[in-house]
């Protein structure tokens, strides 16, 4: 009897474990995580990996659930064993009565709620734990983890995808809390919805073909960049060579205003930015770089358009009237 009393408080604490830690796991912001990394947590680390691949973290849940459950059910049948054969019929179909709702308060109930409650909080304690499960179970969680990515390659869904549908409900969580605070005005909310939406939008919907933009050359009189400044209503020239091959740079007309040189000798390079950039890492990157204007550039190198910084505010801020107004 001795031997199936521990271990029923043996299966009752796995269960409350995985059972906790399934729900922390989902509930747990990621950005915290990932402050936690920064500043030097190896747990953090390990947990950020995990939540990375979910398929590997359900699998040793999945398996610890199961294991919970098979020492829980294991303890009864040694303790209706270990009974006289009067008693064993009585108890075998007592038992499972009498046990069930001690199972699903405290190995089900009780510690999701805490989890829900304190995400973070308790994974910090419970997390080097899991990450030493999930080592132990990795040799049938790999198996778990190998059907799930076939299933994911005959459906098509990349794990990408889902990584970023993640992240985006996890932001938006984010928000939430922080409007709910009154960290983040409702404007503030907006365009930061704004922004969200945009992540997954590319680059090449913002950028404007260069033989559109107002365009002249090096060495040209600095009196015709302005006429043809004012001809075509801009306050930027794109600048290139002589020879008209190659793009050098932008120039501003109000440089030109400060200037007293008789041509065109002096400009501003211009930014390059892959084609496979977001556009908020994108504006974010034109932002630091203090730069209106920048250059699309693809694998190879090549330029294929015109990106301009505050196109990339206007469909922010058109995005985050458009959730508004949703």
């Amino acid at each position: 009897m001795i031997v199936a009393i521990i271990l029923f408080l043996i299966g009752m604490a796995l269960s409350a474990f995985f059972s906790g830690c399934e729900t922390g796991f989902y509930r747990a912001t990621r950005v915290r995580l990932r402050l936690d990394a920064i500043q030097g947590d190896r747990f953090a680390h390990g947990l950020i990996w995990l939540a990375n691949n979910p398929a590997l973290f359900v699998a040793t849940t999945l398996i610890g659930n199961n294991l919970a459950n098979y020492v829980t059910s294991l303890a009864m049948v040694l303790g209706a064993s270990s009974l006289g054969p009067s008693y064993r019929a009585f108890f075998q179909s007592v038992a499972p009565l009498l046990f069930s709702p001690i199972v699903f308060v405290y190995g089900e109930l009780l510690p999701k709620n805490l989890f829900y409650q304190a995400p973070n909080r308790l994974l910090r304690f419970s997390g080097p734990v899991f990450l030493g499960f999930s080592l132990l179970f990795l040799p049938v969680s790999a198996v778990l983890w190998l059907l799930g990515r076939a299933l994911r390659y005959l459906v098509g869904e990349s794990p990408e995808q889902l990584r970023l549908s993640l992240a985006r409900q996890e932001l938006q969580r984010v928000f939430d809390e922080g409007h709910e605070v009154g960290l983040l005005r409702p404007l503030q909310r907006q365009v930061a919805q704004g922004m969200l939406t945009l992540v997954d939008e590319p680059l090449s919907r913002f950028m404007v073909p260069m033989a559109r933009v107002p365009s002249v050359r090096i060495g040209m009189p600095t009196e015709e960049v302005r006429r043809i400044a004012r001809r075509n209503q801009v306050s930027r020239l794109l600048v290139i060579e002589s020879n008209g091959r190659r793009v050098l740079g932008y120039v501003r007309v109000l440089d030109l205003r400060r200037s007293s040189a008789e041509q065109l000798t002096e400009y501003r390079e211009l930014l390059a930015i892959g084609d496979n950039v977001s556009p908020i890492s994108a504006l974010t990157t034109m932002q630091a770089e203090s730069t209106v204007w920048a250059r699309v550039v693809n694998a190879s190198g090549h330029t294929i358009g015109l990106l301009q910084s505050d196109r990339l505010v206007d469909s922010v801020i058109e995005a985050s009237v458009t959730s508004r107004s949703a």
